[in-house]
């Protein structure tokens, strides 16, 4: 709890401070008169005295210019209130204030009246204040009242709404107040009416439980808090103008002086000081009625409205507001638990400090809070800890003596923070404490050089860098030291100049270490030049380029070129022993514009550099140098400059006689009958590590490594003495030879290589520690998420192409057998990563890209995709399922990224999306038993799928991804019943009340998924008892005797008895709240009152014994007729939606799945039957004997056959008896 015992109660205004400002800036009222009628205190409570005062001044209604009635009128039409006006805000605020204040001249209580609700409206209440209650009612009751009619529905209100509108709000509603105070200040502010009354209403607001109104209230309390600020400065000043006047003519000789001027100064300073009196006691009323019990409140953003104000208070009226009472309240409030809270403090005491005349007198307030801000820099929020390291560094300019040298250090290692703004905070800080002192001695030295005073600068920076003790985060440091000193960073000629030249007499030269640290800080501050953006962890990118910045980064990069193109090869001889300096060294040439060399005449520095590359090779075998070396002669030998044949010949001549030294170091070593020594070893391990270092960058293939290398080799596995490291350079050495060479192989060849990757990856696999060889287990290898990612695209962009983007043919697409080639070498590589996926090499998951080419690419590779998928089910019936729906799930998006969200359901692409639906569910069988978790699962992902994604609409208007429903409907007839119960209530958990009331017709895809299942078992057509599913051969023996069907009739008591049934079961169904929709697909929502033809025959048939005896095609044909009668008999209470008169017209129109009948059946019925063999079974996927799929005799059909396993095609109307005749 913070104390309030020394809360300042009392304003003290000085009475003779100084002015700057002359006489002639005196404020008076325009008219030469001041309208004050009398004296009181400003925070009144009661308003009937109010009220009662004001009925004898404002007698009358009549309106003043602009305002009617108390409303706003624009053009002489339209009447707004003041609320409406100032959130419009198209008209100027000056404006609407003076019609105001002339309303007012003419009518005080219905103006003021006015102004009362205006701040009951912007706090979001839908009530007003009557004139009634305005006489009659104490604030108190008034702000109950308003309180009970207050909107609670909702937690938002003008000052929290987001939106450009909102916003101009805030800024209107703010300059509102101020403009009005200012408008105000010479007469009405002090009758003691329109002021008090306002206090008192901001006072009594801001004590409410409603947050908007408390929030409001001390808002505007705040503003006009700082409005009379500014009136009273303009008196203080004022007042110090008149004294001044006063005394030059009292001190007159009194032949000269002017005693009626005297009078009239003297009246004039006392009308100014009651003026004082009055504004003092109207600011004593806010600080304690509102400052001091908000800036505690519970809401974190009143607290920095009342934090931000005072700030400002303290830097406009420093003689009032700044000393320790007032200051006391930013102290307490450093320490509030809202990051809001505690910026507002640092920046109101960052104006404060920025001013020098001010900072003097915050030297208390600075020692008793110095620890609190010093630990600020470390606050958790990032903001905070910026510009708390900003406030110290004002600090530290006022005055260096008030921080201590823990206190510096504390900031100090901020610089080297991952937080960009953090780390340039903290680097202005250290270059304000160490570089921007300069002493006496410093004074006159020239600007460059080893002398200069940016070379001490320079040493400076580099003693920092190493007390650090963070050398690997230099361009940390440079990075954090760009913005306030690049310029001593980019002083370059005084590095080289330091690095170079030899110490004047009594100067203590650099040392090693120190040299060093140089080096790094020299190449980092040349990266930052050219690269023009921060190291790695600073920053989320590179950011675009201004003109300015892009025209200084060519400039630097020029400079650079110039400057270390004669200063490089000087430093590379003679640090040319020391690794870490060489390694850094040579890390310049790749930011010269190597243009230079030729335009700027320097091609003898470029051959001194590449004499001095050649010694450090030569002198070398650190990895590092010589990678460093590998990269620069890669760099430089860049065809597209004319220093290219130079560069080229140098490293030609260095990599001859690399090669030659390591030839004959090898004929040596490998002589038969002499054993090689350790020196000779040396010798090959260093030649050897040299060419593999360059071989990394450059291609050597024209000096035939690979055959030196094999011997070595060879000689190591025969001989088993070779040593390690030798071998290791060898072998990687042959790495990159081979890796050049498949550089230089053509792309015709990644067919081949593709194929071979399956077949090493199939051989590989966790199958090869099958039959006992676990010994073999270290061999497996499992290709990780990358390559697979690799393999699948090369299937998409090599296999599923038209036949007219084939390009593999050479120009012989015309000819029909180069045609049928190319497709069969496409059908191979299909094959050879289907075979990944069955044998479980790549996840499942990855066959959702070629599954949902299974309808599009049918012809050429159907066969292939559906033994994929029927293997895959025997895995896992699961994550098979899963797949599915996740390549279901991907045509869909891509549907939506090409169509928009507002795409028509009758298109082709989502009328084949639900085609390639339905023949997903066909495929799996009859028996629902045994895919009943599968199919749970399929529509559990695609149910979430469905509500994954919100609206792009806003609230009130359906997922975006909604539509799938339609598409998952597809599925329902595969649940069996108790699993439709589960599904839906697991449906219901993402729909809210609102979606189950919606009728439109976006929200018909979720009506028509949630009556596939309210539809329970009556909807299960095709949940046909394992003794039907067994009927393999009755349906075959269909298309060659279908009369024979057409002739058997159920007997007449059986027929009567199932009608009997049949009504029963209409009696006991509940009909859904959803209407049905048409039957168009295979998910076919039919009448719940509708009652399974099966059920129905197997109640009739009390054994099941019986069952088999009756011919399935008489079934078919029995439940037709029933259908027929039931329709009969409901055709009066059916209603009619418009979602069925939408789709009634979408028939299964010809598409790439319409020769696809038979195969489908085939797959379905031999998925029930559990003995029956795979039709694939004995095939191992030989990716060299895979046919072409028999597809002629399915183009030449003309006319789409009905799917007689179907539910859609055995219940659609158009679909007759005739079928089955």
């Amino acid at each position: 709890m913070i104390a309030a015992q020394d809360l300042h109660t009392e304003f003290q205004f000085p009475q003779e401070a100084e002015s700057q400002l002359s006489s002639d800036t005196d404020l008076e009222d325009p008219d030469g008169k001041n309208a004050k009628t009398g004296k009181g205190v400003a925070a009144k409570k009661g308003k009937k005295a109010l009220g009662d005062k004001a009925k004898g001044g404002g007698a009358g209604r009549v309106t003043g210019p602009g305002w009617v009635n108390g409303h706003h009128q624009e053009n002489g039409m339209e009447n707004m209130t003041l609320f409406e006006v100032v959130k419009m805000g198209k008209s100027a605020t000056q404006s609407v204030v003076d019609d105001w204040i002339e309303a007012y001249k003419h009518d005080r209580d219905t103006t003021l009246l006015d102004l009362i609700n205006f701040f009951i409206q912007c706090s979001g209440c839908k009530g007003a204040v009557s004139g009634e209650m305005f006489r009659h009612m104490q604030n108190s009751e008034i702000i109950r009242k308003m309180t009970e009619e207050f909107d609670e529905d909702s937690g938002d209100y003008p000052l929290t709404l987001s939106g450009p509108q909102w916003k101009k709000f805030r800024i209107n509603f703010c300059d509102f107040i101020a403009v009005l105070v200012r408008q105000c200040q010479y007469s009405i502010i002090y009758d003691e009416y329109m002021m008090d009354t306002i206090i008192s209403l901001l006072t009594g607001l801001s004590d409410s439980q409603v947050r908007a109104f408390r929030h409001t209230s001390t808002l505007a309390a705040m503003k006009l808090m700082t409005a009379l600020v500014n009136v009273a400065l303009n008196l203080s000043i004022n007042m110090d103008n008149t004294q001044r006047q006063y005394e030059a003519e009292r001190n007159k000789v009194i032949a000269k002086r002017a005693n009626d001027r005297l009078e009239l100064l003297l009246q004039k300073r006392k009308e100014l000081q009651e003026n004082q009196d009055e504004i003092e006691n109207m600011m004593n009323a806010i600080f304690k009625g509102v400052f001091v019990h908000r800036y505690r409140d519970a809401i974190a953003e009143i607290r920095a409205i009342c934090i931000e104000e005072i700030g400002v208070w303290m830097k406009l009226y420093s003689d009032a507001f700044l000393n320790d009472s007032y200051l006391k309240y930013v102290g307490w409030t450093m320490h509030d638990k809202q990051g809001e809270v505690r910026l507002k403090c640092l920046t109101a005491l960052q104006g404060l400090f920025y001013n020098r005349e001010l900072s003097t007198r915050l030297e208390l307030f600075t020692s008793r809070f110095k620890d609190r801000i010093v630990s600020m820099t470390l606050d958790k929020e990032y903001d905070v800890a910026v510009q708390a390291i900003k406030l110290l560094t004002l600090v530290l300019q006022s005055s260096d003596e008030v921080l201590t040298a823990e206190d510096c250090e504390s900031v100090y290692h901020l610089v080297y923070s991952a937080h960009r703004p953090i780390a340039i905070a903290a680097g202005e800080f250290l270059f304000k404490k160490l570089f921007s002192h300069r002493g006496p001695e410093e004074e006159g030295l020239p600007r460059r050089g080893r002398q200069s005073l940016n070379g001490s600068l320079i040493k400076t920076t580099v003693f920092f860098f190493l007390e650090s003790e963070l050398h690997e985060h230099g361009a940390y440091l440079v990075d954090s030291l760009w913005e306030c000193a690049s310029e001593l960073l980019k002083d370059w000629e005084t590095m080289i100049s330091l690095l170079l030249d030899e110490p004047m007499p009594g100067e203590e030269a650099l040392n090693d270490r120190q040299e060093t640290a140089l080096v790094e800080i020299m190449l980092c501050a040349i990266r930052q030049a050219c690269e023009c953006h921060p190291p790695v962890g600073r920053g989320t990118g590179k950011r675009v380029l201004t003109a300015k910045e892009k025209k200084t980064q060519l400039d630097d990069r020029t400079r650079v070129t110039e400057m270390f193109a004669v200063a490089l090869p000087l430093l590379l001889a003679k640090y040319c022993v020391d690794i870490d300096k060489v390694t850094n060294l040579l890390q310049i040439p790749k930011f010269f514009d190597l243009d230079i060399y030729t335009t700027g005449r320097l091609e003898k520095h470029l051959d001194a550099l590449l004499r001095q590359i050649w010694e450090v090779v030569d002198k070398h075998t650190d990895t590092e140098v010589l990678e460093a070396c590998s990269t620069t002669y890669h760099y430089l030998c860049n065809e597209e400059f004319t220093i290219f044949n130079r560069v080229d010949i140098a490293r030609s001549q260095l990599l001859d006689e690399l090669v030659d030294k390591f030839n004959r170091l090898l004929e040596d070593f490998l002589q038969e009958g002499e054993e090689p020594d350790e020196d000779d070893a040396y010798q090959v391990l260093s030649t050897l590590k040299k060419i593999t270092t360059f071989h990394n960058a450059h291609d050597l293939t024209k000096w035939d490594l690979f055959t030196s290398n094999y011997r070595l080799l060879n000689t190591g596995l025969q001989n088993g003495d070779m040593p390690e490291q030798i071998v290791v350079h060898a072998m990687q050495c042959t790495h990159y030879i081979i890796l050049w060479h498949l550089a230089k192989v053509s792309d015709g060849t990644s067919v081949k290589a593709f194929t071979i990757l399956c077949d090493l990856l199939l051989i590989f696999s966790h199958q090869i520690m099958s039959s006992g060889r676990e010994q073999l287990e270290s061999l497996v290898y499992s290709p990780d998420s990358s390559l697979q990612a690799e393999l699948l695209n090369f299937i998409l962009d090599h296999v599923f192409i038209d036949q007219d983007d084939d390009n593999s043919t050479d120009g012989q697409q015309d000819d029909e057998a180069s045609k049928i080639e190319a497709l069969h070498k496409r059908r191979n590589l299909l094959a050879a990563y289907c075979k990944l996926i069955i044998y479980n090499v790549v996840e499942i998951n990855t066959g959702a890209d070629i599954f949902k080419q299974y309808m599009r690419y049918y012809n050429d590779y159907g066969d292939i995709i559906k033994e994929t998928m029927s293997k895959t089910r025997q895995i896992d019936k699961i994550q098979c399922a899963k797949t599915l729906i996740l390549s279901l799930q991907k045509l869909f998006n891509d549907m939506l990224s090409e169509l928009g969200f507002n795409f028509d359901r009758s298109s082709s692409a989502f009328c084949g999306i639900k085609e390639l639906a339905r023949r997903f569910s066909l495929t799996f069988g009859l028996d629902q038993l045994k895919t009943r978790e599968a199919i749970a699962m399929l529509h559990k992902d695609g149910i979430e799928f469905a509500f994954k994604e919100p609206s792009p609409q806003g609230e009130g208007s359906p997922p975006l991804n909604l539509a799938f429903l339609d598409i998952l409907s597809e599925f329902s007839s595969k649940l069996i019943r108790q699993d439709k119960r589960t599904v839906h209530m697991y449906l219901e958990r993402f729909m809210t009340f609102q979606m189950a009331l919606q009728r439109e017709d976006c929200w018909l895809p979720l009506i028509s998924y949630r009556n596939s299942l309210q539809a329970g078992a009556d909807d299960d057509t095709m949940s046909v008892i394992s003794g039907i599913s067994s009927r393999g051969s009755t349906v075959r023996s269909k298309k060659s005797k279908p009369a024979t069907a057409s002739k058997r009739k159920l007997p007449e008591g059986d027929s009567s008895s199932s009608d009997a049934v049949w009504m029963n079961r209409e009696q006991n169904v509940q009909t859904p709240v959803m209407m049905h929709s048409p039957h168009l697909t295979s998910t076919v929502l039919r009448d719940p009152k509708k009652m399974r033809p099966e059920d129905s025959f197997t109640q009739q048939q009390p054994h099941p014994q019986h069952q088999t005896t009756i011919d399935y095609n008489t079934q078919v044909t029995w439940m037709l007729t029933q259908r027929q009668q039931a329709e009969a008999r409901q055709q009066q209470e059916r209603v009619s939606m418009h979602y069925a008169k939408m789709r009634n017209h979408i028939r299964r129109g010809s598409g790439l799945m319409e020769d696809d009948e038979e195969p489908i059946v085939e797959d379905v019925m031999m998925s029930s039957e559990d003995r029956l063999e795979d039709i694939n079974e004995g095939m191992d996927f030989d990716t060299m004997d895979i046919d072409l799929p028999a597809s002629k005799n399915r183009r030449e059909r003309t006319e789409l056959k009905p799917d007689y396993f179907d539910p859609s095609s055995i219940m659609d109307d158009s679909v007759g008896v005739f079928h089955f005749l």
